[in-house]
């Protein structure tokens, strides 16, 4: 084994996946603007479906 591994944990946890440390990557969105864009969507959508019935 090489010796410039870093520490990951116990023993006990081996094949777990370590969620915190999948975390350092990716956008961050915060959870009110998430709410919004679905709310502004689906108002998007009701207000087309009304304009322009299909």
């Amino acid at each position: 084994m090489g010796k410039n591994k870093k520490n990951t944990g116990f023993q006990s946890a081996a094949g777990l996946v370590r969620y915190f440390e999948e975390e350092k990557t990716g956008v961050k969105i915060d959870p009110v603007w998430v709410i919004v864009m679905g709310v502004a969507t689906a108002v998007i959508v009701t207000a087309l479906h009304i304009l322009y019935p299909a």
